[in-house]
């Protein structure tokens, strides 16, 4: 392709993309990073670049993040094993403050870096916190229930309050969030790790996002996996209800969240592959779109 088409085809895909530009102008929109999206550099750095895009066009983007990769990593340089029961991370009271270190000292701080890297010295983009921040998350012990079998997660919780405060003050500055899911236990004591899917859901609800978007490592949700032909492009609330108990476990947070973001006012909830560059700027500014959405109706 010469210089010259290469230029047009640039131009002509802005272009469509405006309808969805104009639409989206001051919309919220929760994106929960995650997946392989998290530990390759250059699909790191084209996703701050995307924040950094959507809040240049007037979209005002909150990033969740988890951080199982890293945290594995960490706790078995200190010899704590790793283990999950229904999709969860078994933590113990030892893991915690590895697993708030990793979020917010290693995982938020570099993503912050990438996006502040667009901005000037004088004045940061991104802004790092976590559930701890100014009360940001409240969150209450769970457990999981596998096959019949109840199993204790340990230092494991789901958000039971969110106070969006502190959030919707940096929006309002024209900040970009970045906010790690470790959250005080409302009966005190140890922290919280909480399923950073399920905190983007609670968060977005809180805020009236207009999206909550959740980037992974597989194409969408599919109606019979392995079959890759069976992606489901778009469900119900009512559709999901019934497909969530035949679902893997890795994949019920993933969907519960989208379903509980959904139910909560959230116009749409959408599960995307992060292993695509620039898959969010995609999913919200393309007809076609991609992954699975979910809707209300």
């Amino acid at each position: 392709m010469n210089t010259h088409a290469e230029a047009f085809q640039k131009a002509a895909t802005l272009t469509q993309a405006l309808p969805w530009i104009r639409r989206f102008q001051d919309s919220i929109f929760v994106i929960k990073l995650g997946g392989n999206a998290m530990v390759d550099d250059e699909l790191l750095q084209a996703f701050a670049d995307d924040m950094v895009f959507l809040a240049t066009i007037g979209v005002h983007p909150v990033v969740v993040h988890g951080g199982g990769p890293q945290i594995s990593q960490a706790l078995a340089e200190r010899g704590i094993p790793s283990e999950f029961r229904g999709g969860y991370r078994v933590t113990s009271t030892e893991a915690i403050p590895i697993v708030r270190s990793v979020l917010r000292e290693q995982i938020s701080a570099d993503l912050a870096t990438r996006i502040n890297s667009h901005g000037n010295e004088s004045t940061d983009l991104a802004v790092v916190l976590s559930g701890e921040d100014e009360e940001l998350f409240l969150a209450a012990k769970r457990g999981a229930v596998v096959d019949g079998v109840d199993f204790d997660l340990g230092q494991v919780g789901d958000v039971v309050r969110v106070n969006p405060v502190a959030i919707t003050r940096l929006i309002a500055q024209g900040k970009i969030p970045v906010v790690s899911s470790i959250a005080p236990n409302e009966a005190g004591g140890s922290l919280l790790n909480v399923n950073a899917d399920s905190a983007a859901a609670a968060l977005a609800v809180a805020l009236g996002a207009r999206k909550l978007v959740l980037l992974t490592d597989v194409g969408g949700l599919y109606a019979n996996w392995p079959d890759t032909d069976s992606l489901i492009s778009s469900i119900t609330l009512r559709e999901l209800d019934v497909l969530l108990p035949r679902l893997e476990h890795g994949m019920i947070p993933k969907m519960r969240a989208c379903h509980d973001a959904v139910a909560g006012g959230v116009n749409k909830a959408a599960i995307i592959d992060g292993r695509i560059a620039h898959s969010i700027l995609l999913e919200a500014f393309t007809s076609e779109g991609i992954g699975t959405e979910v809707i209300a109706t």
